[in-house]
C-alpha cells in the first residue's frame, strides 16, 4: 500500500507543477486561454492573478515531494498537511471557482490522502 500511496503523491505533485506551468508561463498562450475558455485580452488582465495561484501550486507540489523525499515521521506528516491543503483549496476553488476544480484537484487529493493514511 505504500508504494500506492506513494505514486498518488507523486502524480498530485505533477499535477500542481503542471498547474504552475499553465498558470504562471502558458496562461496568455494557446493552452492556457483554452483551458479556461479566454481571450486574449481577459488572459491578459488575469495574468498577474493566475501567475499568482501558479506559485501557490508550485509550494504545493514542492512540499508534496519534500514529504516523499524526507524519512518518517516527518515525510508521513508533511504528505498529510500538503494534501490536505490539497483538499481544502479544491473544495475553496469548487465552491467559488470552477465544479471541474472538484474532479481535478480534491477527489484526487481526497483519494491520495486516503491511501496515505491506510498506508501508516
Amino acid at each position: 500500500m505504500r508504494i500506492v500511496a506513494d505514486v498518488l503523491v507523486g502524480l498530485i505533485a505533477a499535477l500542481h507543477v503542471y498547474i504552475l506551468v499553465l498558470e504562471m508561463f502558458l496562461w496568455q498562450k494557446g493552452p492556457g486561454m483554452r483551458f479556461h475558455g479566454f481571450d486574449a485580452e481577459l488572459a491578459r488582465r488575469t495574468a498577474p492573478l493566475a501567475a499568482n495561484q501558479g506559485l501557490y501550486n508550485g509550494f504545493l507540489a514542492a512540499g508534496l515531494v519534500w514529504g516523499l523525499a524526507a524519512a518518517d515521521p516527518t515525510g508521513f506528516r508533511a504528505q498529510v498537511f500538503f494534501l490536505s491543503c490539497v483538499v481544502v483549496a479544491g473544495v475553496y476553488g469548487t465552491v467559488t471557482a470552477n465544479r471541474r476544480i472538484l474532479f481535478a484537484q480534491a477527489l484526487p487529493g481526497a483519494v491520495a490522502l486516503a491511501a496515505v493514511l491506510a498506508a501508516r
